[in-house]
């Protein structure tokens, strides 16, 4: 079968066939990135419904799971579930670091020896047209259940992912979907993967440059902080802008399958997330946002009042409640966009240049 041209000759591939109950469609969820999703429905679209049957078993064993973190929650404690219909939000709380094995392998986490350098909030609205990549300074000082207050990356060391869901759905007040656990060393060969990506930074000298990054390169882009006016939280914008590049670079020409087979697999190997997201889940999202560009996802991160110590010593970031908490009360209701448009004083978003 020829590649297609047009996301709509992908739909008409990828739709569950006439007569099939709601019921034995896929269940309904989230993919850890839009570069995942999208790469999957171009690949069913290009291959057609009975290869793509045989190549999704492949992909999907290619995945490491986490055993249900839901399961142990109290349902009384979280917030209320989205209202029944079809699509609803959809949140994913995501972990990223420098190594998976910090980052906790779900599968060698042990109790203390886990701490992630990454946690982000995804959101995506139930109309599918818009979707926030919420960063949550590592060192916020926050309470975590059973433990007291802490800086939140301690929740998964004390407790793995179960108590990271729930100290942030504590804090937050967004009932959290889906949880990932992803590291930036990964992302080198995601991005060598597309052939590099193009971020746009300042050029000295008052304007800026796109300047061309292998993955190496972008890593080491993200890691530098010291020298940075704005400290560690210019490192989560720089995270930031590497996952966008990623993301724009992955999307930008749906024709090339070879090239998405490859950094589709490459992606899916670099991520463990919970057992109900499978790659159906995400082929199925990828429909219902179909239309969702790069560009109407916005990259911010979570209000902070500056850093301040501990009464044992420790560096924290200070969060401003009295911002913060409205920004997630948007997420939590599903207007975001109208809330951002609105109210964007000390909401520190992600622009075009990247310090």
């Amino acid at each position: 079968m020829h590649a297609p041209e047009r996301i709509d000759d992908l739909l008409s591939a990828a739709e569950p066939a006439p007569g099939v109950r709601p019921s034995e469609r896929r269940p309904r969820g989230k993919g850890f990135v839009a570069a995942l999703v999208a790469g999957a429905l171009v690949l069913v679209g290009a291959s057609g419904a009975t290869a793509w049957f045989g190549y999704r078993i492949s992909l999907d064993e290619k995945i490491e799971r986490i055993e249900d973190p839901f399961a142990g929650l109290d349902e009384a404690d979280r917030p209320a579930p989205a209202p029944q219909g079809a699509p609803a939000p959809v949140n994913i709380l995501v972990l990223g670091s420098d190594s998976r094995i910090s980052a906790g392998d779900p599968s060698a986490w042990e109790f203390g020896a886990q701490r992630t350098d990454a946690i982000l909030l995804f959101h995506l609205s139930a109309d599918r047209k818009s979707a926030a990549a919420i960063s949550i300074p590592r060192d916020s000082w926050v309470p975590i259940p059973g433990y007291g207050e802490a800086k939140i990356n301690a929740a998964f060391s004390y407790g793995g992912p179960a108590l990271m869901i729930e100290t942030v759905e504590d804090l937050t007040g967004v009932r959290i979907d889906h949880f990932a656990v992803s590291d930036f060393e990964s992302f080198t060969t995601l991005t060598d993967t597309l052939g590099g990506v193009e971020i746009t930074v300042p050029d000295g000298a008052g304007g800026s440059v796109v300047q061309e990054m292998t993955g190496q390169e972008a890593l080491e882009f993200t890691r530098e902080r010291y020298s940075l006016p704005n400290g560690d939280f210019g490192r989560v914008q720089r995270q930031q802008a590497w996952m966008r590049a990623i993301v724009t670079q992955a999307t930008a020409d749906k024709n090339d399958l070879p090239k998405l087979s490859r950094f589709l697999e490459v992606a899916l190997r670099s991520v463990a997330v919970d057992e109900n997201l499978t790659i159906d889940t995400m082929l199925e999202l990828a429909i219902s946002a179909r239309d969702l560009s790069t560009g109407d996802i916005t990259f911010l991160t979570a209000p902070y009042a500056g850093t301040g110590r501990s009464a044992d010593g420790q560096s924290t970031v200070v969060l401003d409640r009295e911002r913060f908490d409205p920004l997630m009360q948007a997420v939590a209701e599903d207007r975001l966009p109208g809330y951002l448009a609105e109210s964007p004083d000390g909401i520190d978003m992600l622009s075009d240049v990247v310090e």
